[in-house]
């Protein structure tokens, strides 16, 4: 599954066994620095013809061979196509052993920094990009400016949230005056309409007295209504009209 692994794992097993044939094993170093050279050499190389054919997407299931494909190809992007390695580091552990290999590119320069196991193994590989100081100056005043920038944004939302509280009273009175008026609107049309049915009532008694009126002045024989006043009208309770 891992071939790219096996195959770089090899080489490293190769150079580590030519080496144990001409000294003696030392435990302090896992690999002397012309060993670590060669196998960054190996790595490296591996690496730029693996990208170069296109190879690297075969493994993106892999993760550790798709961070290590996925971490050259970010830097590539931003510096260019490699050139060549300049320089080495080698740093030896108990344990692993890490090798920094400086890299030039076309529009600048890089970092591979690999870190292999004790049996010599990849453990990691890592690449990035070397940054003059006026890129990491440009850099930090971009964050400065965007951290300043959001803490700007963020300070004259508060306060435009902190005065938009003092709207707050004049729109809850602008709503209870709508509401008090929407009621006082509802009582006028109520008051209205029981004026208007009053008026109604009224109305019909009127007609009601002067038809009375008239009644009782043809039954005393009187020729107009104006000998007597029809102060109030009373339902009785007995039906003796009805039997009259």
């Amino acid at each position: 599954m891992k071939k790219v692994l096996i195959v770089l794992s090899m080489l490293i097993c190769l150079f580590g066994l030519t080496g144990c044939g001409s000294k003696e094993l030392d435990t302090t170093v896992l690999a002397t620095e012309e060993e670590a050279e060669q196998i960054a050499n190996q790595i490296i190389g591996e690496i730029v013809d693996m990208v170069d054919q296109g190879m690297d997407a075969y493994y993106e299931s892999d993760a550790t061979l798709s961070a290590i494909f996925s971490s050259w190809n970010s830097t590539i992007e931003e510096i260019g196509n490699f050139k060549e390695v300049t320089g080495y580091e080698v740093k030896n552990s108990s344990d692993k052993v890490e090798i920094i290999a400086s890299i030039a590119c076309e529009n600048g320069d890089g970092t591979v920094d690999i870190v292999l196991d004790e049996s010599l193994q990849i453990s990691s590989v890592t690449t990035e990009v070397n940054k003059t100081f006026g890129q990491l100056m440009k850099g930090a005043a971009l964050n400065m400016v965007l951290g300043m920038g959001t803490v700007f944004v963020v300070l004259i939302l508060i306060i435009f949230i902190i005065s938009a509280f003092a709207f707050i009273p004049k729109i809850e009175a602008a709503m209870g005056r709508k509401k008090a008026d929407k009621a006082q609107g509802t009582e006028a049309v109520g008051k209205a309409v029981a004026q208007i049915e009053r008026n109604e009532e009224l109305s019909d008694d009127l007609e009601l007295v002067a038809v009375i009126a008239a009644a009782i002045a043809a039954s005393e024989g009187a020729a107009s209504t104006d000998g007597f006043v029809v102060r109030s009208i009373k339902r009785a309770n007995t039906n003796k009209w009805q039997r009259a």
